[in-house]
């Protein structure tokens, strides 16, 4: 088994006024050379946005792009025709393939959103763009690894062009679990999105993050109540 630990405290920061983000791999203004990306994950964004503020239309292509709002609500605008807002509690899938334009815009006029922002390389180039939104509630079971994206056909979340998973855990304390790979081969990373949990003797706390790899398993307690998201990626393009 292989791990790198990720605090809170060593992402990349960002702060504009209208938004204020933390960046786990390299993105925009924030460069680290030795923070590009874990596998096939290539950003995971912790963005807290202001009331009526947003990204205006802008472009993208072959990337798979999930949105995952934390508090607050996001308006969603794209190129395909798609107009949704999508809510805390919801999850977004965007494959921008051959390429799209969308904004993403605060919900509330007054109060901040905060949403996780994360994009995963695709198995190919140039895939006809496309757009799913799902409640997450639906597919969470308290004390459970529970999966809310995953390849196509292989599960009930929203799915991507890529044998990648998501799974979140909302915890209990002293909640114990070994986590098994969808397919051998593939890293894990972990990122605490509200408490405390400890993955093979490592305690993470809020916002820490691990990468794990060249395992078939790995084991995850909970300390007091705790949110996490375990993105399941292949090392290798």
């Amino acid at each position: 088994m292989k791990f790198v630990i990720d605090r809170s405290e060593e992402r990349g920061h960002v702060c504009l006024g209208w938004l204020d983000s933390k960046h786990s791999f390299s993105f925009g203004q924030y460069y680290n050379p030795s923070k590009i990306n874990f596998g096939l994950l290539r950003v995971l964004n912790d963005d807290k946005i202001s009331g009526g503020q947003g990204f205006g239309m802008h472009p993208h292509e072959n990337m798979e792009i999930i949105t995952i709002p934390l508090k607050g609500d996001l308006e969603h605008k794209d190129s395909m025709g798609n107009t949704a807002v999508i809510k805390n509690g919801d999850i977004q899938v965007m494959s921008a393939g051959s390429g799209v334009y969308h904004s993403e815009f605060n919900h509330s006029k007054t109060d901040d959103v905060e949403l996780l922002q994360i994009w995963i390389f695709p198995d190919a180039d140039n895939y006809t763009p496309r757009y799913d939104q799902k409640s997450i509630a639906e597919l969470l079971n308290p004390n459970e690894f529970s999966q809310v994206l995953n390849p196509k056909d292989k599960g009930n979340g929203v799915w991507i062009h890529q044998n990648a998973y998501m799974s979140i855990g909302e915890w209990d304390n002293d909640v114990e679990k070994i986590y098994a790979f969808n397919i051998k081969g593939n890293g894990a990373y972990i990122f605490v999105i509200e408490g405390t949990i400890e993955v093979e003797g490592n305690i993470l706390l809020r916002r820490d993050a691990m990468g794990i790899w060249e395992t078939d398993t790995f084991k995850v307690k909970s300390i007091g109540k705790s949110k996490f998201l375990i993105i399941e990626v292949p090392i290798h393009r």
